[in-house]
């Protein structure tokens, strides 16, 4: 979720018109936070990464555009690289906390 930050900004602007490093965002709680993100539309720019990243389908991926290729191939590098559970899970345990906080929950 780190490296999608500026996605999930972009994209909370496009599909909800919600500026999220503003006042008026501080009021969202951490679970309406949360739905906002599980509901982001397929159309928005994280959605469609989302979409490029997940497909399984390999005649599909096989027509990918070089850069649609890229999304796709640097997402599976970055999975093959996977860190340990525990540094996993410290790694979302900070999110979650960050991202309280940002909702005025922290």
């Amino acid at each position: 979720m780190f490296e999608d930050w500026d996605l999930i900004i972009s994209s909370f602007l496009s599909q909800y018109g919600l500026r999220i490093r503003t006042k008026e965002f501080e009021s969202v709680s951490w679970d309406e936070f949360k739905s906002l993100l599980a509901g982001i539309d397929p159309e928005t720019v994280l959605g469609r990464i989302v979409a490029i990243r997940s497909e399984t389908d390999k005649d599909v991926i096989k027509h990918f555009t070089a850069d649609q290729k890229r999304i796709y191939d640097e997402w599976r590098n970055r999975q093959a690289d996977q860190m340990s559970p525990q540094t996993y899970n410290q790694q979302m345990d900070y999110l979650e906390r960050q991202m309280a906080w940002l909702c005025g929950g922290g």
